[in-house]
């Protein structure tokens, strides 16, 4: 009887070990894209925009990440807008965000189509935005004598909406050493830094605070120590 029992213990000790799934909890990467603008303009222009992070991987399918971006956001044009304004921002902006993967929450195991599904996620974030002016019309082309309201250096908060999919690359072990992600983000700033003019609803339509679009791709590294998980990754 003790024989069966110990048998039965190797055996439950030896299921368990096996549905343990390493992943390293700890990432660094970074990205490349294109934004644009939403602001008081009527035109918006593409530009690009790079970042870099810094992960702390919760479990492999909900990692928070600290990030830092550069980019540039311009719209509007001196022959063609209706008041002739137009503005390029230089930006830095800074973030922390968790993104909320579908196998975090799903049972996807032997199922062909939510394995595929399980690198989609939405997350959100709270930061900063550090905005640069460069080039600005600042005087009305039709009146010199008015000064558009605003300023050439602000800080406003951002609040950066993501939705994408990871694309987990694995090593020998099964572990996801690397992971390409693929994200469209939408960034709220409540504010109307963006663009550099603060008018007044009265002198020009404003019926929302400035906002910008990000898609990116990114690659990221994940390194340190190793934690468990309950479900199969790959």
């Amino acid at each position: 009887m003790k024989k069966i029992t110990l048998i039965i213990c190797l055996l439950v000790i030896c299921v368990a070990a096996k549905a343990q799934y390493n992943y390293a909890e700890f990432g660094v990467g970074g990205g490349y894209g294109t934004t644009k603008p939403y602001a008081d303009l009527k035109v918006s222009d593409t530009n690009k925009e790079m970042y870099f992070n810094l992960f702390y991987n919760y479990s492999p399918y909900l990692p928070f990440a600290f990030e830092m971006q550069l980019g540039r956001l311009s719209g509007g044009d001196n022959a063609t807008d209706p008041s002739h304004r137009y503005f390029i921002n230089n930006y830095l902006a800074f973030n922390i965000h968790g993104d909320l993967q579908l196998g975090e929450i799903t049972d996807y195991e032997g199922d062909f189509f939510m394995e595929r599904m399980k690198g989609l996620y939405m997350g959100f974030g709270i930061g900063a935005i550090f905005n640069s002016i460069s080039d600005i019309r600042r005087y009305a082309a039709n009146d010199p004598t008015y000064l558009f309201p605003g300023k050439d250096h602000s800080i406003n908060a951002l609040i950066p909406v993501r939705f994408g999919y990871e694309f987990k690359i694995y090593n020998s072990n099964d572990e996801p050493f690397a992971c390409i992600d693929f994200t469209y983000t939408h960034n709220f700033t409540f504010a109307e830094g963006l663009d550099g003019y603060a008018d007044p609803s009265s002198k020009f339509k404003n019926n929302s605070q400035d906002m910008f679009r990000a898609i990116t791709v990114g690659i990221k590294i994940n390194f340190g120590n190793t934690a468990t998980y309950i479900k199969s990754i790959r």
